[in-house]
């Protein structure tokens, strides 16, 4: 379809672009010599517990899943070479990528560091291009200026060209127009459709309802009846009538929390693999956090078992925080006080709300314990490494606990993200407390 087509129908020309293996290409960038060895990005590469963040195109052949354990990865595949992550690269990389977006469009809206939505509709005539050459040129900039491939969708909204970046992999472009859903999209497994999860999937194929093409076959009151909301909400996606807007780079939009999750494809168990899934995030939680400028006065962990079993847990802090040690400490302690470690998880996350700009900090008031020297009942070393626990959130001595990660964000700006870490080691339950 041209865009003057697409014009004529008054439909919108979006285009959804993803980086293909984004933390393991950049790495890639950095150290060619990856390209030609199994590669993932861990967590902590040095832990057996760690998490498996990306992998590249050739680890991806030995069936190695982002968030499983580095021994289930190794077990595949024991020539697996690991590498840390470099999340303030990656956010450069993400910078440079959307400069390049935003030469053809304002109005581009980031859906995650490695994927953004363009909505070339009022533009394109000034590229005479076709909306997929136009896709085709943008894939082939980002390959060739910054080594990154790209895999596009090109369509009418931005479920069906989410659904076209997904649709073939690495470095292609999917056109899906009106006219191409019964070809491309009816055929597809109904999980294939933006949000539907596991659970909603199991849901509709209890009903026989397993491709794109069945859902279209049923009705708005039916669909609702056995998902809610979400039924409504997928009804609107195949019949064509999602129509949210692709907001423009430029506006401004206020975070009001930030938080992180992963979908293990492993169930973790025990204290140990726990740890290293909430370490993870919490380094995330906690650059992100800096990088915005925020300090976040809550702390929620989410905890979610193989049967969908989840509970949210949260606790507001005495002193608001941008801070790994902080936000790993007050989620460790929550899930030990929320959780039996004897239960196997299947998807942790970790989020920071209420969120403060730095210059909005409130002043801090010290107790007793927080002086020099002192020693606070339950601020007592964890003996299993992971630093200072305070159950009640405030941290001890916080002007050199600043002072000790301000250091540590200097140490990783000159050699990189992940040339020095705050970690933990121990023996699996040890401490942790039961429900």
């Amino acid at each position: 379809m041209s865009g003057t087509a697409a014009a004529a129908n008054n439909d919108r020309i979006i285009i959804h672009c993803d980086c293909n293996s984004f933390y393991a290409s950049v790495e890639t960038v950095l150290r060619p010599e990856l390209a030609d060895v199994p590669m993932a990005v861990a967590g902590d590469p040095t832990n057996r517990h760690g998490i498996i963040l990306a992998k590249n195109e050739k680890a991806k052949k030995y069936n190695i899943q982002t968030a499983e354990t580095i021994w289930s990865a190794r077990k595949k595949c024991p020539d697996l070479v690991l590498v840390p992550p470099h999340h303030d690269l990656y956010h450069d990389y993400y910078v440079r990528i959307n400069e390049i977006y935003l030469q053809y469009t304002d109005l581009v809206e980031p859906f995650s560091i490695d994927e953004s939505f363009l909505d070339v509709t009022h533009t394109i005539h000034l590229f005479d291009k076709t909306p997929k050459e136009l896709a085709d040129e943008i894939r082939r900039r980002i390959r060739e200026e910054i080594g990154i491939t790209v895999s596009a969708g090109v369509s009418f909204c931005k479920v069906f060209a989410k659904l076209g970046s997904d649709y073939k992999k690495p470095d292609a472009t999917t056109v899906i127009f009106r006219e191409d859903l019964p070809e491309i999209v009816y055929p597809l497994p109904v999980g294939a459709l933006l949000f539907v999860g596991r659970k909603s999937a199991q849901v509709l194929e209890s009903y026989s309802i397993k491709t794109c093409g069945d859902l279209a076959n049923y009705d708005k009151e039916f669909l609702m009846k056995i998902l809610g909301k979400q039924g409504e909400t997928l009804y609107r996606y195949i019949h064509c009538e999602e129509d949210s807007p692709v907001r423009s780079f430029y506006e401004k939009r206020e975070a009001k929390s930030i938080g992180n999750s992963m979908t293990f494809p492993v169930n973790l168990l025990g204290e140990a693999e726990v740890k290293s899934g909430i370490l993870a995030l919490s380094d995330s939680v906690a650059s992100r956090l800096r990088r915005h400028g925020k300090r976040a006065q809550v702390i929620q962990v989410t905890i979610r078992d193989p049967d969908f079993k989840q509970i949210q847990r949260q606790r507001k802090l005495e002193t608001p925080t941008h801070l790994q040690r902080d936000i790993f400490n007050v989620s460790v302690d929550l899930v030990r006080q929320n959780w039996d470690i004897v239960k196997p998880v299947r998807l942790l996350g970790v989020t920071g709300a209420d969120l403060l700009g730095d210059d909005e900090q409130p002043e801090e008031q010290l107790s007793l314990f927080d002086l020099p020297g002192a020693e606070s009942p339950g601020n007592k070393e964890n003996g299993d490494g992971s630093g200072i626990t305070n159950p009640s959130g405030k941290r001890n001595d916080p002007e050199n606990q600043e002072k000790i990660e301000s250091a540590l964000d200097k140490i990783r700006d000159k050699y990189g993200k992940g040339s020095i870490s705050l970690g933990f080691a121990g023996k699996d339950n040890g401490g942790w407390h039961k429900k």
